[in-house]
């Protein structure tokens, strides 16, 4: 469906597929994740947080678990200490490159 179809009848905007986008991938870090991911993968925590620079661990684990509840991000953990733990996309997640490479294209021909 398109945005044209709910012009008029948008009561909530979570009920609309532009709202379910937003719920799954909105938020200051989430896109970026993504973004990260989709460049490096398979990437553990450490080098994510090293790349990302800004971000919490608190901050950045749980966006991971959110992406992950919703089929976005692969988390593998291995048996061994210590702990090693990587990330990479789903299939799913890997539907959404081609509108992050449109958010791409929009910068480099919008940015000052």
């Amino acid at each position: 469906m398109s945005m044209a179809e709910y012009k008029g009848k948008v009561k909530n905007i979570q009920d609309t597929p532009f709202g379910y986008t937003v719920s799954v991938i909105g938020g200051k870090w989430k896109m970026v994740i993504i973004y990260l991911l989709a460049e490096n993968q398979p990437v553990r925590f450490n080098d994510l947080k090293r790349q990302i620079g800004a971000i919490t661990y608190k901050t950045l684990s749980s966006h991971l678990k959110e992406l992950e509840a919703d089929g976005l991000v692969n988390r593998k953990e291995y048996p061994q200490v210590p702990p090693k733990v990587e990330y990479s996309l789903t299939d799913k997640a890997e539907t959404l490159l081609p509108v992050l490479e449109q958010l791409c294209e929009w910068g480099e021909k919008n940015k000052s």
